[in-house]
C-alpha cells in the first residue's frame, strides 16, 4: 500500500516508522540521514496520516505514529506496482532485469536459491 506516488521524504518516513514499529516526530528526525525540520516532519506525518498510511496515539503532549498495515503488505503492493508500471506486468522481465543489475553480485548460493524458489513455485501450482 505504498504507491510510487509517495514523495521521497514520505517513503523515507514510512521506512523509518516500519523499522521502528512506532515513532514520534523526534524519533523520525533522529533516524533521517539528512533531517528535515521538526515542523516539516510533522507536515509529512500528517500527510501520511491523511493518506491512510499512518495512525497516531497521543502520549502526553506528543503523538506516536504507527503504520496502518504490515511492512510485508506494503512491500508486496510496491513490488506489484513496480512490476506493473515498469515491466508491463511481466514478472519474468522484472526478475531478469534485477538479475542483470546484480549479476556481478550473485553468488552460486544466490543462484541456487533463486532456482529453488522458482521450482517451489512450480510445485505449488501442480
Amino acid at each position: 500500500m505504498l504507491p510510487s506516488s509517495l514523495s521521497r521524504r514520505e517513503r523515507q518516513v514510512m521506512e523509518i516508522v516500519f523499522r521502528c514499529s512506532s515513532a514520534t516526530v523526534k524519533d523520525i528526525r533522529a533516524a533521517m540521514p539528512q533531517p528535515a525540520s521538526y515542523s516539516a516532519v510533522r507536515v509529512i506525518v500528517n500527510v501520511l496520516e491523511r493518506k491512510g498510511h499512518l495512525k497516531h496515539v497521543k502520549n502526553g503532549r506528543q503523538y506516536t505514529y504507527r503504520p496502518t498495515i504490515k511492512k510485508i503488505k506494503a512491500v508486496k503492493a510496491a513490488v506489484r506496482s513496480l512490476v506493473n508500471t515498469y515491466f508491463g506486468d511481466s514478472l519474468p522481465r522484472a526478475v531478469a532485469a534485477m538479475i542483470q543489475i546484480h549479476s556481478g553480485d550473485l553468488s552460486d548460493d544466490d543462484v541456487r536459491e533463486l532456482v529453488r524458489t522458482i521450482q517451489a513455485s512450480r510445485e505449488r501450482r501442480s
